[in-house]
């Protein structure tokens, strides 16, 4: 097999059959053996019943329906074991992301001999707060961890069968796939993308907020090691306090007043004790997460040619 193009399906149903039609003509003009390897990732709508119907109309469409939603990164990483292809072509199917980019891609694959070619936003989308978030995200990821992850990054990647293998080798159960990709290393290229923008993202600042904290405690203990470093600097600084209250006792009889100081120290503690409490709890809940060694997704079925 020399192409696998990979997409996921949630609420795709509008635009499964004009995905496969136009994958499938741009994937002709690289080659005549390739596949389109579908995931679906729990749909509530009819994509699951619309990709059968592609399947049926085109042998090369091979459909994985999950056996319930499980998220978009976890999906793409089921589907990516199941492509057979020397060359492998993830996308979203939703179409904002243009079939047709596969030609370009494949160019700059064999211009560079690189083992990646990835997209990237030629200019953010979105209105001024997205932007924001969006570069805040970046900066603040980029700043933590030690594999920094390129800005806006797309999904739409062109990838060779060796990186795809060294890919799925990861068993990790909470996945961030930019981080993954970044973190598997091989030469990789960012291509920039025209990206259509279709209207507001899905992603809300809980989901971002959200998105980040798994992002950052999946790759980094930057978080632990601040802790370490707070609860010694704020020992040092009590105790340095505590030394200057007792001379000043001992030496000059005067014992500072004031309880509201006291009290608002009170809260800073516990509230910072809270915190490092909580960012250790981060940390166990992704220790119980992996240890349990759960499948990140369960398939439910598999429909390709020979079934």
């Amino acid at each position: 097999m020399r192409l696998s193009i990979v997409s996921t399906l949630y609420a795709s149903a509008p635009y499964v059959d004009e995905f496969c039609r136009r994958a499938s003509d741009t994937a002709r003009q690289v080659t005549k053996d390739f596949e389109i390897v579908l995931v679906n990732d729990g749909s509530p709508d009819k994509s699951l019943d619309v990709a059968l119907e592609v399947r049926r109309k085109n042998p090369r469409v091979k459909v994985i329906d999950l056996a319930r939603n499980f998220g978009h990164h976890k999906a793409m990483m089921t589907g990516l074991p199941h492509a057979r292809g020397d060359l492998v072509f993830l996308i979203d199917s939703d179409l904002e992301e243009q079939p047709e980019l596969l030609a370009d891609f494949k160019t700059e694959i064999e211009r560079t001999g690189a083992d990646v070619v990835y997209g990237v936003q030629s200019k953010r989308r979105g209105g001024a707060f997205e932007r924001a978030t969006g570069a805040m995200y970046y900066t603040l990821f980029n700043a933590i961890t030690s594999q920094p992850i390129p800005r806006n990054l797309l999904t739409v990647r062109l990838m060779t069968r060796r990186y795809v293998q060294a890919l799925v080798a990861h068993q990790e159960r909470e996945i961030n796939i930019g981080a993954l990709w970044a973190h598997t290393g091989f030469t990789q290229v960012a291509l920039p993308v025209d990206e259509p923008y279709k209207g507001a993202t899905t992603y809300n600042v809980r989901k971002k907020i959200t998105h980040l904290v798994n992002s950052v405690t999946s790759f980094s203990s930057a978080p632990l090691v601040f802790v370490f470093y707070l609860g010694v600097s704020i020992s040092m600084l009590s105790g340095i306090f505590g030394t200057y209250l007792i001379i000043r006792r001992v030496f000059f009889g005067e014992l500072l007043q004031g309880w509201p100081s006291l009290i608002v120290s009170v809260w800073f503690l516990g509230g910072l004790t809270l915190l490092c409490l909580g960012v250790l709890g981060v940390y166990l809940a992704k220790v119980f997460t992996e240890v349990k060694q759960r499948p990140y997704t369960v398939i439910r079925e598999v429909f390709e040619a020979n079934d």
